[in-house]
């Protein structure tokens, strides 16, 4: 993946709402602070009922969940985002500590726009936001 130039992201996507869903601190905590560090305003939940009360309370422009959490998974949540009409353009993109073929395409066929590995580097998380999440894509009740 090319190099995300941090001054351009920051005058495109000041503001915009990103949402990481994670069970685990440390992964919401270092999402939190790259994206935080490039102007974007970001919430986190701890697990996939966390996530869906916080869109429907303040709907993000792009969503960061994780495949393996418990009682709720990534997929589970992206699933149930993609059927919802008010939620569905949300961009949905998967982060897993697995590679696999398999699970790439069980989240595509879920809905998910993209797939990251884990652990992540700034310019992946970047680079996704930069791909699927336009500034006007906004969600409103």
């Amino acid at each position: 993946m090319e190099q995300v130039d941090s001054t351009a992201f920051k005058a495109r996507f000041s503001g915009l709402k990103v949402l990481v869903v994670d069970d685990s601190k440390t992964i919401r905590r270092a999402a939190e602070a790259v994206l935080g560090q490039e102007g974007c305003e970001v919430s986190t939940a701890i697990d996939g009922f966390d996530a869906l009360a916080r869109i429907v309370q303040h709907p993000p422009d792009i969503i960061f969940v994780d495949i393996m959490m418990p009682r709720l998974d990534g997929y589970q949540v992206c699933s149930l985002i993609k059927h919802n009409k008010i939620f569905r353009a949300i961009p949905v993109i998967m982060l897993s500590s697995k590679d696999g073929l398999f699970d790439r395409a069980r989240g595509r066929l879920v809905g998910s726009e993209h797939y990251v590995t884990k652990p992540f580097t700034r310019d992946e998380l970047l680079g996704a936001i930069d791909q699927y999440a336009a500034p006007t894509q906004s969600v409103s009740l």
